[in-house]
């Protein structure tokens, strides 16, 4: 049997609230060394923004960070897995929906980890750089 989602998914995600502006959450993606926020509302998970929607959307489009709200750029149409998922469910749902990461919403919709693709291959002891490079620290 599979491992579940919460056997390899990061644990207490950061989140910030959807009227949060770019620049903060730039900042947390910095000081964190990650590569997304999750963006809620009245504590439920309402999207998603990454540090390349940050670039392309915000920053190419001239948009001043320290004043768009993340509900202009962030991603809404979410693909979510639960913690007692197993992981061959969220391998599946990233690969029919070409993501490399997937929220973890418990049953009320509230964010409780996110589980990226690496995590997965970490879990599943797949053979290649992937894990690897993935159990690697970030390179600041």
């Amino acid at each position: 049997m599979p491992p579940r989602v919460s056997d390899v998914m990061t644990a207490a995600p950061e989140t910030l609230p959807l009227d949060a502006t770019l620049y903060e959450a730039a900042r947390i993606m910095r000081d964190r060394g990650i590569g997304d926020v999750l963006v809620t509302y009245a504590g439920r998970l309402c999207g998603v923004v990454t540090d390349r929607d940050i670039v392309v959307r915000a920053v190419a489009e001239s948009r001043d960070t320290s004043l768009t709200p993340l509900g202009d750029v962030c991603t809404a149409e979410l693909t979510t897995v639960g913690p007692d998922d197993d992981t061959g469910t969220a391998a599946r749902l990233m690969c029919e929906r070409a993501v490399r990461r997937l929220p973890v919403v418990d049953a009320q919709h509230r964010p409780v980890g996110i589980v990226c693709i690496g995590d997965l291959a970490v879990a599943n002891g797949d053979g290649g750089p992937l894990p690897e490079i993935s159990k690697a620290p970030p390179n600041n």
